[in-house]
């Protein structure tokens, strides 16, 4: 796993400084630019060349049949793929008719820059055409986080030493002609011509194009409207036709003038408004856009920017690469979920086509778990979907012959689009995912009505949901059987240590959710009967543990399969899901992704401090991380078991996920929660940031190539700073009046005013664990002592 080099370092942002058209998708992933609703690819402004082509607009997508060699009970029908909608970001530029295309002519600077305090992507470049005309271009684009279903780009052309007729085409175009997928399962679909035209309709300086999705029958419209300034004698004309909208924009440029244009640009869709209802939201978000103008767009997305850092930035001093990525992600994290209101946040965000446009657990688990202390508003909007899909997920469990609610492993709109039942339905954790996501946001906010309206039943469906699928033994045990975990190189496993701990923590928080709101849970037909069943499953919940080893088995007799064969295993054949099928994974000890690693992170009151010890030992030898999501949960509890290298290294491998492309499929869109796992590496790991019920409790923990970290967040209406050297760890709050938390078992009480300083405790040198053969994350840092060989036993562990 190597680094790939080609963007600038920088603390506050991402600069490109010269055109790489081999590495063009990806650079399309990086530079994209959303807020939740309207997503935009990196594409350049003239439209060609591109990578992948790329307008996304949240919970719209096309279904497809899900074809088996065999049906099955129970086998969804149809998959759900997000779409390209009608693609408002094409300027065509034409000088003295030849178009401006950088693969022809002489291009003397090509730069693009992403300022994550402006949320601006902005571009230069100078041209010379072949027939000797040169222009400057400088171009600015934004997808608003403040007016949600409005974009916007600002497009400047300059003469340079000659005279030249410069011709502007700005564009709406439906049904892009796209990409071939390569068969990579972890792509998407691709889906030709998804959208019937409508409406076209074009006058003067704005256009409008309505179409509709051929099966899904979702309705969408998109609409432009221009601001045009350059020498007198401009011209200007307009036309539409059913898959495409120009507006044409004419003027003589003599040396050192300059034409510019602003296009703003408005997106919106329906399942069931009439056309002219998505038509006038458009219009009137272009209205409203072109009342603010580009001026006051920009300066509305520097003052939500500006805000948003003062309570959710992660500072890192001693390593400005870090610094860079994590503010990356946070950025991009922000961009996934700020005007998400009421829909899913994908996989990949609004960035690209990568699973089709799914949401999967990662939304809950990863996404959710960061946004809950910096942008808590838009968990409740996530959760609030999600309980918009119970009816859904309450038709699921009963065609499973379960009670309460199953949740799709993935989806768009609600129903399960996995074809593939051991890594799809059977990981029903996702389930106690969402469930305990609720419970975390409202432990966090104090958002009573939010539990009220939405948490309590999201809850109770999930615990039903865990009291059918499992069952009493004739020990009294609780079990819970052919289920899939985290691994997915290990599935329709028994008592999956994970699946059982999160449903043990559902089942409570349900019970005592239940105890709260006794009116509202009688609606939903809960009674004292009921709620102590789960309390009785909850108590009696099995977790496996291999005695003779010294560990918890992720499943049961997990420990008991033959070691995979790591030695013989090459670089080219990883990831593994790609060169091996899949029942040879399953029944050997290999682990794709944290599993019992991650039971210790989001349960770690469950396990002891030499259980945590001895289990990270032994999964760490056969953890592959063939999954963005491992390496920060292996970052946090390495950190919490003193392994602190080793954790700063994971944590700098989920932050780099993107920029260095280290999957090697940046191409498809960013992985978001491999993003935010980069944040709760440094919060959760070297912060040592826990809550598991009780007090929000640090444990905060340095790696030598740190200097120092500081973070913000939110916690019950309050704003509380951390900031930890290897001396002492402060914390201040900075809004609110006082807060109650714990650093290393020592509760404090915090008070606006009087920050608290306590020092940081400095594990000491313990020796670094091994991990597969060619798997080991790349250093960041000179290593003290020696490093621990040996295979997946346990007879090697870290200094006590």
């Amino acid at each position: 796993m190597t680094a790939q080099e080609g963007f600038a370092v920088d603390p506050w942002g991402v600069t490109e400084q010269r055109l790489d058209l081999a590495g063009q998708a990806r650079g399309e992933s990086i530079f994209a630019l959303s807020n939740g609703h309207i997503g935009l690819r990196a594409n350049l402004d003239e439209g060609e060349p591109h990578g992948l082509p790329g307008t996304y607009l949240n919970g719209v997508f096309e279904l497809r049949p899900l074809p088996y060699p065999e049906g099955g009970y129970g086998f969804p029908e149809s998959g759900q793929s997000v779409i390209n909608v009608t693609n408002g970001k094409i300027i065509r530029l034409l000088v003295d008719d030849e178009p401006f295309d950088l693969r022809y002519g002489d291009l003397h600077g090509h730069r693009r820059s992403l300022d994550f305090r402006e949320g601006v992507l902005r571009r230069e470049a100078e041209w010379t055409s072949p027939a000797g005309r040169t222009i400057r271009i400088r171009t600015g684009r934004l997808v608003s986080l403040t007016q949600r279903a409005v974009a916007a780009i600002e497009y400047e052309v300059e003469a340079v030493g000659a005279a030249v007729r410069i011709v502007l085409q700005s564009e709406l175009v439906a049904n892009e002609q796209l990409p071939a997928s390569d068969g990579d399962p972890r792509a998407s679909a691709v889906l030709e011509a998804p959208l019937v035209a409508e409406s076209h309709h074009a006058t003067e300086t704005r256009a409008t194009l309505v179409h509709r999705t051929r099966y899904s029958g979702l309705r969408v419209a998109a609409g432009m409207d221009h601001v045009i300034h350059g020498p007198d004698g401009v011209s200007v004309t307009s036309e539409s036709r059913p898959d495409q909208a120009r507006v044409s924009v004419t003027a003589v440029l003599q040396p050192g003038e300059k034409l510019r244009l602003v296009k703003l640009l408005g997106y919106g869709w329906s399942a069931t408004r009439s056309l002219p209802a998505v038509r006038d939201q458009v219009e009137a978000a272009i209205t409203a856009a072109r009342y603010s103008g580009w001026d006051g767009l920009v300066t509305e997305q520097k003052t939500y920017l500006e805000e948003f850092w003062a309570s959710s930035d992660i500072e890192i001093d001693g390593d400005v690469e870090l610094q860079q990525a994590v503010r990356f992600a946070l950025f991009h994290v922000l961009q996934a979920a700020a005007r998400s209101e009421e829909r899913a946040i994908p996989a990949k965000g609004l960035t690209g086509t990568g699973y089709d446009g799914h949401s999967f657990w990662d939304t809950e688990t990863f996404v959710l778990q960061v946004l809950t202390y910096s942008l808590p508003a838009a968990v409740a909007q996530a959760l609030r979907w999600r309980h918009t899909t119970l009816p859904l997920a309450r038709e699921r469990a009963a065609q499973l012959g379960l009670q309460g609610a199953v949740f799709p492993w993935r989806t768009i709109r609600g129903e399960e689009c996995s074809g593939y039942w051991p890594a799809g339905t059977a990981a029903f954790h996702i389930g106690a995912d969402i469930a305990v996501a609720a419970a975390r946001y409202v432990r966090a906010t104090g958002d009573v009505d939010f539990e009220r309206e939405y948490g309590l039943e999201l809850l109770v469906e999930t615990a039903r949901m865990w009291r059918s699928l499992g069952h009493h033994d004739a020990i009294g045990q609780f079990r819970i059987e052919g289920v899939t975990g985290p691994d997915e190189y290990s599935a329709v496993a028994d008592n999956n240590v994970y699946t059982n701990l999160m449903a043990q923590t559902n089942m409570l928080a349900a019970a005592d959710s239940a105890r709260r709101y006794p009116q509202e849970a009688a609606a939903l037909g809960v009674d004292t009967e009921e709620t102590a069943a789960w309390r009785d499953a909850a108590n009696a919940m099995y977790i496996p543990y291999d005695e003779k080893l010294g560990v918890h088995p992720q499943a049961d007799g997990f420990t008991d399969h033959q070691v995979w064969d790591f030695e013989g295993t090459p670089p080219e054949k990883y990831p593994l899901l790609l060169h091996y099928p899949y029942f040879d994974l399953y029944r050997k000890q290999v682990v794709k992704q944290a599993d019992l690693v991650m039971a210790m992170q989001v349960r770690g009151d469950a396990f002891t401090a030499e259980q945590k010890m001895r289990n990270f030992a032994y999964y760490e030898r056969l953890t592959v991380r063939d999954s963005s999501l491992s390496a920060c949960t292996q970052a946090v509890i390495a950190a919490e078991v003193g392994q602190l290298d080793l954790a700063y290294d994971y944590t700098a491998e989920a932050a780099m996920m993107d920029l260095h492309d280290l999957g090697g499929n940046t191409r498809d869109g960013l992985h978001m929660a491999s993003l935010a796992g980069a944040c709760i590496a440094l919060v959760g790991g070297l912060g040592g940031l826990r809550d598991h019920g009780g007090l929000i409790s640090f444990r905060p923990r340095l790696p030598a190539g740190l200097v120092s970290l500081a973070f913000s967040m939110r916690v019950r209406n309050h704003l509380l700073h951390v900031r930890i050297t290897h001396d002492t760890t402060t914390y201040t709050l900075r809004e609110g009046s006082q807060l109650r938390i714990s650093h290393d078992g020592e509760e404090l009480v915090v008070v606006v005013g009087e920050p608290q300083e306590r020092r940081t405790t400095k594990p000491g040198v313990v020796e670094r664990l091994s991990q597969p053969p060619g798997r080991e994350p790349a250093r960041r840092a000179p290593q003290a002592g020696p490093t621990v060989g040996g295979g997946p036993g346990v007879e090697h562990l870290p200094a006590e």
